[in-house]
């Protein structure tokens, strides 16, 4: 066997056990439990508008045990940042004004996966960047769980949340719930990660319908 021959087969023999790994990892993924044994580290992924409201709202019904808080939106979201600050106010009972003396939750910005109107090709370099930012931070906080509602944000640090499982650094539980907006089809965020996420929650029984492995527990934001 040649060196270029035994080259390609160690490739292909990583590939096939990076796709065993990978089925373990999401198939497995709804049987851990965060929090069974003290707080859980919360990645919370706001996009902008909308999106932020939505994922503050779910986060209101979140208890205490969900701490340390850790937002990520994108480095041109200029309107989220004040938004997250003042429901952490609200929430921890603080008179805090500014975000540094709040200990209990931090806010990131990565780039934008894809701008509204973006063209597909130009996204590809977009989200591969995001990515590039997105896997040192999620390999940095180490989350119990990512909590995401649509945003394209969500897509990069939901793979690289997925990473640190298929290596055997920490299962992250990845959950999604699609937005309110959505009736009778996905999102393209949607539809991307209700093939990785552990649960994937929809809004809408004629979703439920369409897509088996998605929850129904009727409006929730």
């Amino acid at each position: 066997m040649t060196f270029l021959e035994g080259a390609v087969v160690a490739v292909l023999l990583i590939c096939f056990l990076f796709i065993i790994r990978l089925h373990i990892v999401v198939k497995t993924g709804s049987n851990h439990k965060p929090g069974a044994e003290g707080p859980v580290a919360a990645l919370v992924v706001a996009g902008s508008g909308g999106h932020t409201t939505e994922i503050l709202r779910l986060m209101e019904s979140l208890s205490a045990a969900y701490t340390p808080r850790h937002y990520v939106i994108a480095d041109t979201d200029r309107m989220s940042e004040e938004k997250i600050c003042t429901f952490e106010s609200l929430k921890q009972h603080s008179d805090s004004q500014t975000c540094s003396t709040v200990s209990q939750f931090t806010i990131h910005r990565i780039p934008r996966s894809r701008e509204v109107h973006q063209s597909w090709s130009s996204s590809v370099l977009s989200s591969l960047s995001a990515l590039c930012y997105s896997l040192p931070l999620v390999f940095r906080l180490r989350p119990d769980m990512v909590l995401c509602n649509g945003p394209g944000t969500c897509v990069p640090l939901c793979m690289a949340g997925l990473l640190l499982g298929i290596l055997g650094m920490k299962k992250v539980v990845i959950v999604y719930v699609e937005s309110i907006c959505r009736v009778e089809t996905l999102s393209l965020t949607g539809k991307i990660l209700y093939l990785i996420s552990d649960y994937f929650f929809v809004q809408w029984s004629s979703l439920r319908d369409k897509y088996p492995k998605s929850i129904f527990l009727g409006r929730i934001v």
